[in-house]
C-alpha cells in the first residue's frame, strides 16, 4: 500500500488533462533528451560502479593496510551526506575555481562523476559481505591444483559473488535514475545538454504543469521497473545453481 498508492496517484495525475497531452508531453524533445541523457548515463555508472566497487570491495576483504578502517567508513559517506552537499563539494573540486585545474561543471562528464560518487558504495556494501562468507577452501584447492589467480577468481569467486555485484548494480541504477541533488548545481541543467529526467520534472513542476512532470515521471517509472526486471532476471540465473 505505502509503494502502489502514490505510484498510482502519479499514474493518474499524467493522464489527467487526456492521453493526447499525456503523449505531447513525454514525446516532446526535451523530454526525449532528458530521457536518454539519465538512462545513458545511469547504465555508464552503474557498469563502473560494479567494476571498481568490486575492486574496493575485494580490497577491503582480502587485504590489510594502514587506514584501512578510514576508507571502510569513508565509503560509507556518500550514505550520509545530503546530496545537494555532495554538488558542492565535487563543485568546488572539479568547477571554475578547482584546486586542480579541472573545470568539467556544465558537462556530461560532471553528471557521470556525480553519480559515480552516490552510486559506488551500493555496489561496495553488496559484494563485500558476500566476499565474506565466502569460503577459501575452494580456492585454495584449485590453485594447489595448479589453477592460475584468474582462473581461480572466473571459476570460483565470480559465479559465487555475482548475484552480489548484480543486486549492487540494480540499487546504484535506481538511486543514479532518480537523483537530483548531486547534479543540480554541477550539471548546470542546460536543457538537450545537461538536463536529466529529474530536473525537467522539477522544473515542470516549480512551473505549475504537474500533468506534463507526471507524464515524464510515468515513462521513467516503466523504463527503470522493466530494466531494473531484466537485472533481477539476470540475477536469477545467476542464483540457479543454488537452488538445483
Amino acid at each position: 500500500m505505502i509503494v502502489l498508492l502514490p505510484i498510482a496517484a502519479l499514474v493518474w495525475a499524467s493522464q489527467k488533462d487526456g492521453l493526447h497531452q499525456f503523449w505531447s508531453v513525454a514525446t516532446s524533445p526535451e523530454a526525449i533528451a532528458a530521457l536518454k541523457l539519465t538512462l545513458g548515463a545511469s547504465v555508464v555508472v552503474s557498469l563502473v560502479s560494479a567494476f571498481f566497487g568490486t575492486i574496493t570491495a575485494w580490497v577491503l576483504v582480502r587485504d590489510e593496510f594502514r587506514g584501512k578502517s578510514i576508507v571502510n567508513a569513508v565509503i560509507d559517506l556518500p550514505f550520509a551526506l545530503p546530496t545537494i552537499v555532495a554538488s558542492l563539494t565535487l563543485l568546488a573540486l572539479y568547477g571554475p575555481q578547482s584546486p586542480l585545474g579541472i573545470d568539467i561543471s556544465l558537462t556530461r562528464k560532471a553528471i557521470v562523476l556525480a553519480l559515480l560518487f552516490v552510486t559506488l558504495p551500493f555496489v561496495v556494501r553488496t559484494v563485500q559481505p558476500v566476499l565474506l562468507e565466502l569460503d577459501l577452501e575452494a580456492e585454495e584447492a584449485a590453485r594447489s591444483l595448479g589453477a592460475s589467480e584468474l582462473r581461480v577468481f572466473r571459476s570460483i569467486v565470480l559465479p559465487n559473488i555475482l548475484p552480489g555485484i548484480l543486486s549492487g548494480v540494480a540499487l546504484a541504477f535506481a538511486r543514479a535514475v532518480g537523483e537530483i541533488g548531486a547534479l543540480v548545481l554541477i550539471a548546470g541543467n542546460v536543457p538537450f545538454k545537461t538536463e536529466v529526467a529529474s530536473v525537467f520534472v522539477f522544473l515542470h513542476i516549480q512551473g505549475g504543469d504537474q500533468a506534463g512532470a507526471s507524464a515524464v515521471a510515468v515513462v521513467m517509472l516503466v523504463i527503470s521497473f522493466a530494466l531494473l526486471l531484466a537485472i533481477g532476471g539476470l540475477r536469477f540465473l545467476a542464483t540457479r545453481h543454488e537452488r538445483a
